[in-house]
């Protein structure tokens, strides 16, 4: 009985993201299995191109053409590098986001690395399959005891529910090359989760935003995990590393796999439980096509397999919770409420209102500096990131390009932000003004400012161009932007979080939940009763940060949303492209979806860079339909392009027409 090969095509082009159909010639039908990397001829193109050998077939069940069809033209490596679960996973992701499944499979499958896999398959041959890792006894019950605190989390893991559960808001430690290792609570309670899911000899997947949160689940993993249980996955591996974690994933046994956002789709064998930490960190949305969130990936992916699911963090974003009030997702609380000791810390009668750290803060800082490490957020790095005219505070431009002029130290001759040129002399366009001001510090000048009113004070700077992990338990005024804090030993005695009127300041939808995501994380990692200041922030979401009622104020942000079809009440795409291909794709929404109001697409409008872009806003219950029509519309619009290129001398761009599906921002 000859076999048909259904190759994926691994290309870019959205009109190849289809099955082929290939004749498996008899030197390749022992090689040729579902999963293998294939090489196989495009006629189309005039050449050989590599994909995945999905499913073979009967010749007779394949598709009927009057040419016969074309042999696969090698077997690229003997070793199934992509399951069948796997493959369902991305078809459905790409479905659901009108993208392609070879994009999916690009994020998901390492690349090939030679040396790597002869070594997999003589461990293979010689050692046979991995003895099943098992969690010590007292490994279950250290992950019994921190799970206690959640009664409604364990039965959730054991059933496969889908939960929201808010992590304690303080400090811990873990054991790590023999020393005790500052890490977060947060940590510890994904650690627990997982140990509870091997030792029922599943697997974990803990999806965090980033390195530094990677290595604190790792830290606490340290010495508890069984040995060769845990598999790291992060671009900070080398190629040959990653492609041979991989491989021991793909060998069937039992694992914890932690790693960044394309951990979702690791092929771990039965996988009981998937985690999302933090999943409003914009670290977690994947920036290339088609530009799928680990969270509606981990959504997908649960619904197929019926794992667990875990969306934890210190505040809640607004899709979770959406989820939340529809009942697909449940909420488990813990036992017993914890929460930071937050001040909204505002200037004092006498005090000038534009003073940047009102003298309530500043006490609080002076007596926690006489016991150990301070933390002072800002929103910015850099001395002075932002110059306005001192005559008529416009902000001050680049005469080059435009972009944002900024100090880097005091005196210094400012430069642009954007092309990076040195501006010797400055005039205001406005009022031909030549005097420039700051109107901002950043995290640098902090750093100066605190450093002269505490004389003799430790001061440690942490920023994207000065990372720190950690500090020590000694006195120190430690100033970190956002996002950047390093854990210190025993947490911070004193939190102080500054520019927090700035930072509402900016034009996002979501800036409000991104604000009170910055102060939560900051907030938590203070000692149990050290002081929490605010500085010069009222409304709702500071008053949820002072009663860490972060849920609270996720459901007021939806009702607000709700009456102006704002994300995540509805699913927004984003099409982009030339004026004719956008109008030709939007009148083939409405034909394929009539009932979409009238008030669903929003645009087109020009860009700078050419072309138009619209806003389409649609329901959930309208994303099947719309996410097919919008893809036909790609597809359609790319082999319009090729017909004109065959026709024309002229090189035109292959494609024109770009989709994007859930847009967080209606950035128009």
């Amino acid at each position: 009985m000859s076999l048909v090969a259904r190759v994926l095509i691994d290309s870019p082009l959205p009109q190849l993201d289809r099955l082929f159909d290939y004749a498996i010639p008899p030197a390749l039908e022992a090689e040729a299995v579902p999963g293998v990397r294939v090489k196989v001829p495009l006629r189309t193109a005039g050449r050989v191109v590599e994909g995945y050998l999905v499913e073979t077939v009967d010749a007779a069940d394949a598709a009927r053409t009057s040419k016969p069809l074309s042999e696969v033209d090698a077997v690229v490596s003997p070793v199934p590098v992509l399951p069948p679960a796997l493959y369902a996973l991305a078809r459905r992701v790409a479905d659901r986001a009108a993208g392609s499944a070879s994009d999916i499979l690009r994020l998901a499958v390492p690349k090939r690395m030679v040396r790597a896999e002869k070594a997999w398959l003589i461990a293979q041959a010689e050692g046979g399959r991995e003895a099943a890792p098992e969690a010590s006894a007292q490994a279950q019950a250290w992950a019994a005891g921190i799970l206690g605190a959640y009664p409604d989390l364990g039965p959730a893991l054991t059933d496969g529910g889908r939960v929201a559960v808010d992590a304690p808001p303080r400090p811990a430690t873990a054991s790590g090359e023999g020393r005790e290792v500052p890490v977060g609570a947060w940590a510890e309670l994904l650690a627990a989760m997982a140990l509870d899911t091997l030792a029922r000899g599943r697997s974990t997947l803990i999806v965090v935003p980033d390195q530094r949160d990677e290595d604190q689940v790792l830290q606490v993993l340290e010495g508890r995990a069984p040995a060769g249980a845990v598999v790291r996955d992060d671009a900070r591996r080398s190629g040959p590393e990653r492609y041979a974690s991989y491989l021991r994933l793909l060998g069937g046994v039992p694992a914890i796999v932690v790693g960044n956002r394309s951990t979702v789709y690791a092929p771990a064998a039965e996988v009981g439980t998937v985690i999302v930490w933090d999943d409003g960190d914009p670290l977690l949305a994947e920036p290339l096509s088609p530009g799928v969130h680990a969270r509606d990936a981990a959504l997908v992916r649960q619904e197929l397999e019926g794992s667990a699911l875990v969306f934890a963090g210190h505040t809640r974003t607004s899709d979770v919770e959406r989820l939340v009030q529809l009942g697909w997702v449940r909420e488990a609380p813990a036992r017993r409420r914890e929460s930071p000791a937050v001040v909204l810390s505002a200037t004092r009668e006498g005090e000038s209102r534009g003073q940047r750290v009102p003298s309530a803060a500043f006490a609080a800082a002076r007596a926690a500096l006489a016991h150990g490490p301070v933390l002072v957020q800002v929103s910015r790095p850099g001395y002075a990131p932002v110059l306005v005219c001192a005559s008529c505070r416009m902000p001050a431009r680049c005469p080059h390009c435009t972009g944002p002029l900024r100090a880097r130290r005091p005196g210094a001759a400012p430069d642009c932000g954007w092309c990076g040129r040195t501006t010797l002399s400055w005039t205001c366009p406005h009022c031909q003004g030549t005097t420039l001001r700051m109107a901002s510090s950043g995290s640098e000048r902090t750093a100066d400012e605190l450093g002269r009113a505490f004389p003799h004070t430790r001061v440690i700077l942490a920023d994207g161009e000065h990372p720190v992990t950690s500090v020590d338990g000694r006195p120190a005024l430690v100033v970190a932007t956002r996002g950047a804090e390093p854990q210190a030993a025993g947490g911070y005695h004193a939190v102080i979080l500054l520019d927090g009127d700035r930072m509402l300041l900016a034009e996002q939808l979501r800036i409000g939940e991104s604000a009170l995501r910055w102060w939560s994380n900051a907030a938590a990692l203070a000692r149990p009763k050290a002081p929490v200041h605010l500085v010069g922030v009222t409304g709702p979401v500071a008053r949820a940060l002072a009663t860490w009622t972060q849920p609270a104020y996720a459901r007021a942000e939806l009702a607000d949303r709700g009456p102006l079809h704002m994300p995540p009440t509805v699913r927004v795409a984003a099409v982009e492209g030339a004026v004719t291909s956008v109008s030709t794709a939007l009148a083939a929404l409405r034909e394929a979806v009539p009932s979409l109001d009238a008030a669903a697409i929003l645009g087109p409008v020009p860009l700078a860079a050419g072309g138009v872009r619209a806003l389409v806003r649609f329901d959930y219950a309208h994303g099947g339909p719309v996410a097919e029509s919008l893809r036909a519309s790609v597809v359609a619009d790319a082999l319009s392009g090729r017909r004109a290129r065959a026709r024309s001398d002229r090189s035109a761009p292959r494609t024109t027409l770009k989709v994007r599906l859930d847009v967080p921002e209606l950035d128009l």
